[in-house]
């Protein structure tokens, strides 16, 4: 069991610190088309396989604001600040309904993306870090983050030949003057910034992505068994038997 920790004041109800949980939430983040998803598919796969509960979440999914959000983003009219209080608002709720419950129960919670990203994307539009931080405090501090870090260089071939450019993931909200390509460009090197920056100050594990998928997937394996070290499968299935 880990201590309940908390970024700054806690969630309703988790005020007392001492309070335990009995599973391990492992956060991975990374901007869009560095493979979060796919390693993610696996490594559940992998954990399941060796006798852990699993669950799984990530951005926009929440009951309350996930498909507020989505229908939101089909506008391309809302503001910096807006857009990152809905985000918020999204977090809050998975936190509250989905992350705190699975952790009690003993899952291994997987979730793609977690407050670094929104922090990312709402400081690369400059919105204030001072208040990003402290409206986003009751999050819990994870026990486990890997980074999946790539340049832009390595990212536009895989944008390229896959879904091609998106207006917010070119920075279109605010970079209007541009044509996509130099959009993209530019937002993503301030967006890569961003976490370069924050990756050192939340101690991110840095995974390097600019590899095939087999090598990024045997560094995230390493990680997660140290980080899942003292946690017993619901099964009983050793790690050996699987890691091949």
């Amino acid at each position: 069991m880990t201590k309940t920790r908390f970024y700054g004041n806690p969630l309703p109800g988790y005020e007392d610190s001492s309070k335990e949980l009995r599973g391990r939430l492992i956060v991975i983040e990374g901007t869009d088309g560095v493979g979060r998803s796919t390693q993610i598919a696996l490594l559940r796969e992998w954990l399941e396989a060796n006798g852990y509960a699993v669950a799984t979440t990530g951005m926009k999914r929440s009951l309350l604001a996930g498909e507020g959000i989505k229908a939101a983003m089909t506008g391309n009219d809302l503001d910096n600040t807006t857009m990152f209080l809905f985000y918020a608002t999204d977090f809050a709720d998975r936190l509250e309904r989905d992350i705190m419950p699975a952790l009690r129960a003993g899952f291994v919670v997987l979730t793609d993306r977690y407050i670094y990203s929104i922090i990312a994307r709402a400081q690369a539009r400059g919105v204030n870090r001072d208040w990003i931080r402290n409206l986003l405090s009751f999050a819990i501090v994870p026990d486990l983050v890997l980074y999946l870090a790539a340049d832009v260089q390595h990212l536009l071939p895989r944008l390229l030949t896959s879904r091609g450019f998106d207006y917010w993931e070119s920075g279109k909200d605010f970079l209007k003057d541009e044509d996509y390509y130099d959009a993209y460009v530019e937002y993503q090197t301030r967006l890569l910034g961003e976490f370069d920056a924050i990756s050192q100050e939340f101690d991110m594990r840095r995974i390097e992505a600019r590899r095939s998928i087999h090598e990024i997937f045997g560094d995230l394996r390493q990680e997660i068994l140290e980080a899942l070290s003292g946690m017993k499968p619901i099964a009983s299935p050793s790690f050996e038997e699987t890691t091949s």
